[in-house]
């Protein structure tokens, strides 16, 4: 069964898609739905990653929860920052953060995370993976940004991933 759905949830995905798309339950959007989603998957499978190996959940669960107070936190002051921008303009800067890690997979939930968070922008990964650049919308002290961003993100992805 694994060698014709590798991903049986992309396949649902991708059938609920297709239906969703056509706007048809026909016999035949169904039939070219179920293909699609059998045939995507199958096509796809070489590009895709091996999952990575996931350790200490405790900690993962502590980033997600971070990773939200700060959402909520940033949001309120890039919020504030767009409305005062007038009187105090807000003093946007590129920081480069090294880093340690160097998982795909961390990698990957780093960047997803800096996109996540208002106010920060994930511009460039040096090719060698040891250092980020990041844009940050209203900067006051970078070494503290940096220190928080290692310490509050990449820490624990490192101590999850590897």
């Amino acid at each position: 069964m694994k060698r014709l759905l590798p991903s049986p949830w992309l396949s649902l995905g991708l059938l609920g898609g297709w239906l969703l798309l056509t706007r048809s339950l026909g016999i035949g959007q169904v039939l070219m739905g179920v293909a699609v989603a059998v045939a995507m998957p199958l096509l796809i499978a070489p590009l895709r990653t091996r999952p990575g190996p996931l350790r200490r959940w405790g900690v993962l669960v502590r980033l997600i929860l971070r990773v939200g107070r700060d959402v909520l936190r940033s949001a309120t002051q890039v919020a504030i920052g767009v409305w005062r921008a007038g009187a105090h303009p807000p003093r946007g800067a590129f920081v480069v953060v090294p880093l340690e890690v160097r998982d795909v997979h961390a990698l990957a939930a780093l960047a997803m995370i800096t996109a996540v968070v208002p106010g920060t922008v994930w511009a460039e990964l040096a090719p060698d993976r040891s250092a980020l650049l990041i844009h940050v919308f209203d900067l006051d002290d970078e070494a503290a940004f940096i220190r928080h961003f290692k310490a509050d993100y990449e820490q624990p992805l490192k101590e999850i991933f590897e």
